[in-house]
């Protein structure tokens, strides 16, 4: 039944990553691809300058509270890999060597910490600068 479970999680895992990270093909050409870039700089940009806005015309809180917006982001799909390859490590391969069982558990709980931290951290950054400031 762990085995059904583990796998039917994997799979669950892995057509999210291809639902998520899905983008229709583009036309590469030399304007093209430079509009592009340069429109998302300038989106990058205006939303960096939303966060300098938000926190008093501060560039280097502003810069900080964006990176970990986007560390935030990214974290929850690298999490959730990790967290189904120690499953795999624990429940499938952990039947017949206790080494590798062990090492699945200690791999969950790894990728479960860092997964909790970094979801908190931009929320005590923002209580720690606006709050104590």
């Amino acid at each position: 039944m762990k085995r059904v479970l583990t796998v039917a999680l994997i799979i669950f895992v892995c057509l999210s990553f291809v639902s998520v990270f899905a983008v229709e093909p583009i036309n590469v050409t030399e304007t093209n691809t430079t509009s592009e870039i340069i429109e998302e700089k300038e989106k990058v940009k205006t939303e960096i300058d939303k966060y300098v806005e938000k926190y008093d015309n501060n560039q280097t809180y502003g810069m900080t509270a964006y990176v970990l917006k986007m560390l935030q982001m990214y974290s929850i799909p690298v999490c959730f890999l990790g967290i189904a390859l120690g499953a795999i490590a624990q429940f499938v391969l952990g039947i017949r060597k206790l080494d590798f069982r062990q090492r699945g558990s200690r791999m969950i709980l790894a990728f479960i910490t860092v997964l909790v931290i970094c979801q908190v951290l931009p929320l005590i950054f923002a209580l720690v600068v606006k709050g104590w400031r």
